[in-house]
This record gives structure tokens, C-alpha cells and sequence, in this order.
């Protein structure tokens, strides 16, 4: 039970943090409104930072249901505790968003007359809706964040005191923020790389239930895809770490 309530905890504060980059930057009178992509990009990388090292030494800080089905596929983590770890990212999500939401409550009041920005702080909507595409970039994207945390997780990369295994303690974090950025930075301008169920559709039944000024319906045909598209690409992530690194 520990575990989960970590789980819950860091998973609100990435989603907190890195929804709050996007409403920072996305709602009138914010004084962070327009800073762009890049913030957004390092803003969320530094929100997945931060719940790590919350959570971390005591769950492992998942913080994603991709990545506990991946680490399960990989045999990296009980099948047992996989449900558990879920509904507490789950929940945590739900938590942080509406948080954003009190948070910026008046900007939201400000924006009542843009609901697809206000939409955008919750959860992800493609640039260019296709739905065969925006699900095959949630694969790839997610795909490539499972890959490189489990290689990251790999022998070679553990940092070794005379040829000893030992913790980086919460220098593990730095290569994670490091890689959420890249794939925001690179992948994420199709369909604003979800990733993560914990961080998409938990906002979205957010965004459905707050009592939010002008706001529009929630997106639910599109929800599935970076539900579906990311647990996918874990699942992909863990079968090919597996053929890739098991002669190693």
C-alpha cells in the first residue's frame, strides 16, 4: 500500500507540474503565456523529474501505466502489484489536474472564451486529426520512452564502484527528464506525446467533470489513442528489449 500511495503522490506532482507548464503557457493574462514549446517541453520534462524523485525510493516511481506494463513484459516488475500501481497513477492524475485546475482558475475564467486552449491544458488533441496516424505516433513515441528506460535499467548502464553495481540515488532521474524532453522535442508535435494514460485520460475526466467556464466537450472520440497508442507501444518496447538485450 506504500508503494501505491507513492505511485499516487509522485503521479500527481508530474501531472500538476506538467500540466501546469501548459496552462502557464497556454491561458490569458498568465504571465507565461506564449513562451512556447520549448518551455513546454522542458516543463514537462522537469515535472517527470520531480514526481521521480518523490516516488522513487519507495515505488520505483512508474508514474505510468505504459511503463508498469512494459517493466511487467520485461520481467522487470511482480505482475501482482500491476493493477494496484494503475489505479493509484490513475487517481494521482485525476488529483494533479485538478489541481492545475484551482491553481489557475481565474486565467481559466480569462480564457472561457477559447475552450479548445482550455482543453489543451487537461490533455492531448492532434494537430492534424488521423486517427491511424495519431495512433501510430503515440506507439513510436511511447515505444521509444519504454526502450530507453528499460536500456537505461541494463548493466552496461549502471553506474559500478570497482566493478560493483550501486544506486545513482536521484541522479537516476537526470537521464529520464533528459529523454521525456527529447521525445517532446522531436515526436511530440503531431499529437502532443501523451505517453502516458496517468497523464491524458485521468485530466480528461477531469476536464469532463470540474465546473469549468466555457468549456467545450472533452475529446472523448479521440481518447482511446493515447490510452491504447502508449500501452501499445510498451508492450512493443518490452518484446523488443527483450530480443535485442537478452544475448548481452
Amino acid at each position: 500500500m506504500t508503494q501505491y500511495i507513492f505511485e499516487f503522490i509522485g503521479t500527481l506532482v508530474l501531472v500538476l507540474l506538467g500540466n501546469g507548464v501548459c496552462a502557464a503557457t497556454s491561458l490569458n493574462k498568465s504571465k507565461a503565456k506564449g513562451a512556447g514549446w520549448v518551455v513546454i517541453a522542458l516543463g514537462w520534462g522537469l515535472a517527470v523529474m520531480m514526481g521521480v524523485l518523490v516516488a522513487g525510493p519507495v515505488s520505483g516511481a512508474h508514474l505510468n501505466p505504459a511503463v508498469t506494463l512494459g517493466l511487467a513484459i520485461a520481467g522487470s516488475f511482480p505482475w501482482a502489484s500491476v493493477l494496484g500501481y494503475i489505479v493509484a497513477q490513475m487517481l494521482g492524475g485525476f488529483a494533479g489536474a485538478s489541481l492545475v485546475w484551482v491553481f489557475y482558475k481565474d486565467h481559466y475564467k480569462a480564457t472561457a472564451d477559447d475552450p479548445d486552449t482550455i482543453l489543451g491544458t487537461f490533455c492531448t488533441m492532434p494537430a492534424i486529426s488521423n486517427p491511424y496516424r495519431n495512433f501510430l505516433c503515440e506507439v513510436i513515441a511511447s515505444c521509444v520512452l519504454v526502450f530507453v528506460i528499460l536500456a537505461l535499467g541494463f548493466s552496461g548502464n549502471a553506474f559500478q564502484v570497482d566493478g560493483v553495481a550501486a544506486s545513482t540515488g536521484s541522479l537516476g532521474s537526470w537521464p529520464v527528464t533528459c529523454l521525456i524532453m527529447s521525445i517532446g522535442m522531436s515526436l511530440g508535435g503531431t499529437t502532443g506525446y501523451a505517453l502516458n494514460p496517468a497523464r491524458d485520460l485521468s485530466p480528461r475526466c477531469a476536464h469532463a467533470v470540474l465546473p469549468i467556464a466555457g468549456k467545450r466537450d472533452s475529446g472523448w472520440s479521440y481518447s482511446w489513442i493515447p490510452v491504447c497508442g502508449p500501452m501499445v507501444g510498451a508492450a512493443i518496447a518490452a518484446g523488443l528489449y527483450l530480443l535485442v538485450f537478452s544475448g548481452c
